[in-house]
């Protein structure tokens, strides 16, 4: 009797465990369904804060996963019922490509400010250099935004808006990384993470006084028909 030929084994990089590497994909999709999670009411300030910060310092597709798995979207989950559009508030036309911005100062300085289209990723990193983001005349394409600061014998300023919310997670070794933390009253309000480390250098976060998302509540009330 002939012999059903064996299955073909599974290829040595198959993941069944959750093992593989996270990308920056990764995080990002797992950030942006705490986002709406917060903003759906289903995670107060305190427990998205926890979260997010989980997600940046996850390493592996398993150890992200756990994150959502008792919100809407996760990974594997099945919802009950067709999940609400999200609301595009003060948000543009988003970064569907996903391309993050590179912002590079080497003995020298960069500045990005002024209005412009912020995208859904931006890395800094400067070596004996000064490297200003200033976001308060900013359009946010997404209500997500993650800059990743990297500082060695250099300087990274970040300014936000006073009505967005703003956190961090880095480390200061013979330097200083600053993120101070904010929380925007609205829901809808964008969200920005810096992440990094400054190595004899300093990395700083915080809202500049007096500059708002002015637009913000006007154009959630023109998406609500208000």
């Amino acid at each position: 009797m002939p012999v059903a030929p064996a299955p073909p084994a599974a290829p040595a990089y198959a993941d069944p465990q959750g093992s593989l590497r996270a990308s920056d994909a990764d995080r990002d999709r797992i950030a942006d369904i705490l986002a709406e999670a917060l903003a759906e009411g289903r995670l107060d300030a305190e427990e998205h804060a926890e979260r997010v910060e989980a997600v940046y310092r996850a390493k592996t597709v398993g150890e992200l996963e756990p994150i959502v798995r008792d919100l809407p979207a996760a990974p594997g989950r099945t919802a009950a019922a067709p999940r609400p559009e999200p609301v595009p508030a003060a948000y543009g036309p988003e970064d569907v490509e996903g391309n993050a911005d590179q912002l590079l100062a080497v003995f020298s300085s960069t500045t990005r400010k002024g209005r412009w289209r912020v995208a859904r990723r931006t890395n800094a990193f400067a070596v004996f250099g000064n490297i200003e983001i200033d976001l308060t005349e900013a359009i946010f394409a997404q209500p997500l935004t993650t800059i990743n600061a990297t500082s060695i014998f250099g300087n990274i300023e970040v300014r936000v808006p006073e009505n967005i919310s703003l956190r961090g997670t880095g480390t200061g070794i013979l330097g200083n990384f600053e993120v101070t933390s904010l929380e925007g009253v609205d829901p809808q309000a964008p969200l920005v993470v810096v992440n990094g480390y400054a190595l004899c250098g300093n990395v700083e976060a915080r809202p500049k006084r007096g500059k708002w998302v002015v637009d913000l509540q006007s154009k959630i009330r023109k998406h609500l028909g208000h």
